[in-house]
């Protein structure tokens, strides 16, 4: 009995590993209005990237995918 539930314990950390290894700890690009910088500039509060007009998407090459 003890035996089963070691290895059930191993298969469930197994499974945990496996699952989190492909996900990163990074998000996509929330941008905010930057008016200390000027009336039409955009930041990046999870990777601080800068841009002029409203962004679609996410600039860093790194957190693209």
């Amino acid at each position: 009995m003890p035996l089963l539930l070691l290895l059930l314990l191993v298969s469930v950390l197994l499974y945990l590993w496996l699952s989190r290894r492909g996900k990163t700890l990074t998000r996509a690009c929330r941008w905010r209005l930057d008016l200390a910088v000027g009336p039409d500039r955009y930041r990046c509060a999870a990777c601080g990237a800068t841009c002029q007009g409203e962004p679609s998407d996410c600039l860093n090459p790194a957190l693209r995918g």
